[in-house]
């Protein structure tokens, strides 16, 4: 499975970006996508999924209710979009793939997004 991300960029505060992720390869051995990012110094969170077959999402709660993460089964692309955004939102954000068991196997190459206040 390869993944590629892109949508990154600069935004104000407030703003909105939509950040999407190609899938390609062995798309049935992804499971679920997840989103996650990497503030500078800070350890890389999760931030949410969907799930392939149902499209069933979840979030934490700090960006729940912000953002939104769908995919389109056609297209093998999973979407992730940012409202509201806020400076803490400043990161660089993976796609990430995983298997029935939860476990991400597979990454993007990650994009830059930058919340300025």
């Amino acid at each position: 499975v390869q993944l590629q991300a892109s949508g990154g960029g600069l935004v104000q505060a407030g703003g909105s970006l939509r950040l999407s992720c190609a899938v390609s390869g062995r798309t049935l051995s992804a499971y679920r996508m997840g989103w996650f990012r990497q503030a500078p110094g800070k350890d890389r969170e999760f931030v949410g999924h969907v799930i392939w077959s149902d499209g069933s999402t979840y979030y934490v709660d700090s960006v729940k209710g912000r953002f939104t993460i769908s995919r389109d089964n056609a297209k093998n692309t999973v979407s992730l979009q940012m409202n509201s955004m806020k400076s803490e939102d400043t990161a660089v954000y993976y796609c990430a793939a995983a298997n029935p068991l939860g476990t991400y196997l597979y990454w993007g190459q990650g994009t830059q997004v930058t919340v300025s206040s």
